[in-house]
């Protein structure tokens, strides 16, 4: 199966920010937090993701999470939209509840995971909602608690995050604690914030547009992590943008990409086409479905098309040749 890069790729680090459309409330209430959290939680157990860091403040969101099977972009959507189509019902309003779309930052792990940890769950005493370190040990609506060990869920990745400060659980909540104490006064931090996105194929030529501005690119919101890091995300990039963005040979690209998968899998094109339903010729399917989606952004519909099966069964077979991969 293709590697598959890593801009959205299962497992990339992500820090993720969204907002209310022009700063106005995305959480009213505390019916709206329980609401927002509950999905949270469960789409992240559904999708794998790996929750690490998250705080909700009145008209905006921050996210530390590891992308789950399907990647970040299928979780976020079906979190945000699911939760505003809610929202607007229970509210009764119309129209667009987030500004644009959420930003992500793809974050180098070994340098900044611990940063974006206390940066994130710091926000409530940096935006002045609580007023000392105490009142956040108590504030209801972030992950700090939970690693604190005063409130629980099974969603939270609280085990991997305190382990990154000792092995004993009692002595990692000391250091833990310490650590946010040390952090508190640090204010904003833009380097671990930025400004650009990249959340789906369509954002990957803005991405190569950073290539010769020198150190500036280790402190895009792109792309968060020193030179070797920056510069081994942004060759995955252009290497899979060389396949995706030449759409005007559209066609062609999925004949050949369908023939040549027949041809090594020694499987008659017309088995694949209409419909066959052996377990080998399923699996086959959905590996030209991963790699046309994957690596050369056609449409799940459209694959569906070239290959005589619904939609949803594009989309199940990806699913489910993702997870498969994830286990080997």
């Amino acid at each position: 199966m293709p590697r598959q890069a890593r801009l959205d790729a299962p497992g990339t680090l992500h820090h993720v920010m969204f907002r209310g459309i022009e700063g106005k409330a995305i959480f009213r209430n505390d019916q709206d937090r329980k609401e927002f959290v509950g999905r949270l939680g469960d789409l992240s157990r559904q999708n794998s993701t790996r929750i690490l860091a998250w705080c909700l403040l009145r008209n905006h969101v921050h996210l530390l999470l590891f992308s789950g099977a399907s990647g970040l972009s299928v979780f976020m959507r079906r979190l945000l939209t699911g939760y505003a189509q809610w929202f607007n019902r229970k509210h009764r309003r119309r129209g667009h509840l987030f500004q644009n779309r959420y930003r992500s930052i793809i974050c180098e792990e070994d340098t900044y995971l611990l940063e974006l940890i206390r940066y994130i769950h710091l926000n409530p005493l940096r935006a002045s909602v609580v007023e000392n370190l105490s009142e956040l040990d108590r504030y209801p609506w972030s992950g700090h608690r939970v690693l604190l060990g005063k409130r629980r869920n099974d969603w939270q990745e609280r085990g991997y995050v305190l382990a990154q400060f000792h092995r004993k659980e009692r002595e990692a909540i000391r250091v833990y604690r310490e650590f946010m104490e040390v952090g508190k006064d640090q204010g904003r931090r833009p380097a671990l914030v930025g400004g650009g996105l990249v959340r789906s194929m369509g954002g990957w030529s803005e991405v190569l547009s950073l290539r010769g501005r020198g150190k500036e690119m280790e402190y895009d919101a792109r792309i968060l992590g020193g030179a070797d890091f920056v510069a081994e995300i942004l060759k995955e990039a252009e290497e899979r943008t060389r396949r995706y963005l030449p759409a005007r040979d559209r066609a062609s690209s999925i004949e050949g990409v369908i023939q040549e998968e027949c041809r090594k899998s020694g499987t008659k094109e017309g088995e694949l086409r209409f419909g066959g339903q052996s377990r080998r010729v399923s699996r086959l399917r959905a590996r030209v479905a991963l790699i046309l989606s994957r690596e050369y952004g056609v449409a799940m519909a459209e694959i569906a098309r070239h290959l005589g099966v619904c939609t949803s069964a594009i989309a199940k077979g990806i699913r489910k040749i993702e997870v498969e991969g994830r286990r080997c």
